[in-house]
């Protein structure tokens, strides 16, 4: 059975504030680096399945939308590739 490599990424949607993206944006501001802006901060989770490629992209989404991420306020995508 082929095994995969998956990355989410999820990241809070646009009009929800990023608290720790305003304070990274702050302390880098402060370290002389005042061309920075607009920084956010995410979450990337790796995971690895088994499984037909069809099956594991549709338990991927699920995982996805129902344990990793609340599509309330964030936002996530993912990436699959075989290992």
């Amino acid at each position: 059975m082929p095994t995969y490599h998956a990355k989410v990424f999820v990241t809070l949607k646009p009009s929800i504030l990023d608290p720790q993206g305003r304070t990274v944006e702050r302390a880098l501001s402060h370290l002389d680096h005042t061309n920075v802006s607009g920084v956010r901060v995410g979450k990337l989770i790796e995971l690895t399945l088994t499984g037909e490629r069809p099956e594991v992209e549709a338990q991927l989404a699920d995982i996805t939308r129902d344990v990793l991420s609340n599509p309330i306020m964030e936002d996530a995508r993912w990436e699959l590739e075989e290992a």
